[in-house]
């Protein structure tokens, strides 16, 4: 035996790869699947499905069926029936062809089905040889119809297959009243087994499709919630945003306000010109601080109970704003601290220097990074292993957070699973800075969250 049979990937002579035989188990679910797609109107049955082969293969059974059905029928109504070989052809054609537009026009084409078989029935009433033969529907018409009625029911709506039903039922049963005694034995009325058989294909049939339609509404509502999520989150992790840094900017309009009131009074002696320059600076840091403040309003949500808003929201703070001071940099310490207390161990590595270098919005932006990432270590991947890192130069501030994998299989929390969004906040924050973010998983089952945040900041509105 060679050294390549004793590898434990490769499989032996004679038997099937895995990537083989697991594509050979999703097979049936794929056509499963297909099966249970509903047609829209005027679209052809398998008309969604992936491959092309699908697509043709209701044709292509379809085809076969007339193929088949035609010679037949025209033999057995010939010969059996002895209804003559022109009405044999013509009852052949016109009971089994309508069945190629079954494909696409379902419903047309039963009413055009039912209708030459209901003929064909009257025409049988003065055969020869309808004696101890099948009517009002013979064999032929049997599986013919009940092909027709799985194109039916895969394609119309419960209220037109009860239609369809209830009207195979009454041909059969008017047509029944007209049954003919033949000599020499009467005939099997098979109009019961017609009604009996149609009801359960368009029973099971029906029931595909709205399984599909069933599911199809659900992937189409799931998708609209979770957009719609995804937009809820970043209006408000904007307006957060938008809330800290009026607090930032906020701070050095009032300074600007407080000095230029008061500089008439520090420096005694000043000109007229230069104190009405200063009553301008007052009067127009005033006025953008109002602005400021009405422009949070609106994004808060205030005063008609907006409590959906970011004020209230992600960190369940009160609407009516906060006192505290914004955290930065240097309260990541505090951070980490309080996430090893909870069990999960993390080592930080902290840039001395980086809070006095960073201006306010990066200071927040990278505090506010490492406290989601962290949070969202806990919530995914708690007892992992975490690193977090806040490095600077001239230019930018580095935040790194990698973890490893769970502590444990089956670590996770359960009711954890997230919906991606922390990642949506962070992406909003890094934009606003002028920076760059990386997020992603490990070879290892880890995950890695890398921002950079430049220390030039552009000017950007939060709105």
């Amino acid at each position: 035996m060679s050294d390549r049979d004793d590898e434990p990937g490769t499989p032996a002579p004679g038997r099937p790869r895995p990537a083989a035989r697991a594509s050979g188990a999703r097979a049936p679910a794929r056509f499963g699947a297909v099966l249970r797609s509903p047609a829209r109107p005027g679209e052809p049955l398998f008309g969604q499905a992936p491959k092309a082969w699908q697509r043709m293969a209701p044709y292509a059974v379809v085809a076969v069926f007339v193929v088949a059905l035609v010679p037949v029928t025209i033999a057995v109504l010939a010969n059996d029936y002895r209804a003559g070989g022109g009405w044999a052809g013509a009852l052949g054609v016109a009971q089994t062809v309508p069945l190629l537009l079954a494909v696409t026009r379902p419903l047309p084409a039963w009413g055009l089905v039912l209708g030459a078989d209901t003929a064909g029935a009257l025409v049988l009433l003065q055969a020869d040889g309808v004696a101890g033969h099948s009517w009002p529907w013979p064999p032929m018409n049997v599986v013919g119809y009940l092909v027709l009625m799985i194109c039916l029911g895969l394609r119309e709506s419960v209220r037109t297959l009860v239609g369809v039903w209830l009207a195979t039922g009454a041909v059969g049963t008017v047509l029944g009243f007209f049954a003919p005694d033949a000599p020499g034995g009467g005939v099997t009325n098979t109009a019961g087994l017609l009604f009996v058989l149609s009801g359960a294909f368009l029973a099971v049939t029906g029931s595909l499709r709205g399984i599909g339609d069933a599911q199809q509404r659900i992937a189409e509502q799931e998708s609209i919630s979770e957009a719609e999520r995804a937009r809820r989150t970043l209006l408000e992790e904007r307006a957060r945003i938008a809330r800290e840094l009026h607090d930032v900017v906020a701070h050095h309009m009032s300074v600007i306000t407080v000095q230029a009131d008061s500089a008439p009074y520090r420096l005694p002696g000043m000109p007229e010109p230069v104190r009405e320059e200063f009553t301008a600076i007052a009067a127009s840091a005033r006025e953008s601080l109002g602005e400021m403040r009405r422009l949070l309003t609106v994004l808060r949500g205030d005063g008609a109970g907006g409590g959906d808003g970011a004020a209230g929201g992600q960190d369940g703070r009160a609407a009516g704003g906060e006192r505290a001071p914004q955290p930065g940099i240097g309260r990541i310490q505090q951070l980490v601290e309080a996430t090893v207390r909870a069990g999960q161990p993390v080592e930080l590595s902290l840039a001395a220097g980086a809070q006095k270098a960073a201006p306010p919005a990066v200071d927040l932006s990278a505090y506010r990074i490492v406290q989601e990432a962290l949070a969202n270590v806990v919530r995914h991947a708690p007892g992992a292993h975490t690193q977090v890192s806040v490095a600077q130069d001239e230019r930018e501030v580095l935040v790194l957070v990698v973890n490893g994998p769970a502590a444990a299989e089956g670590a996770v929390l359960e009711g954890s699973g997230g919906t991606g969004h922390g990642l949506v906040g962070m992406r909003e924050r890094v934009r606003l800075t002028g920076g760059t973010l990386d997020t992603g998983p490990l070879p290892d089952g880890g995950f890695r969250v890398a921002a950079r945040l430049p220390l030039d900041a552009p000017t950007e509105e939060a709105s």
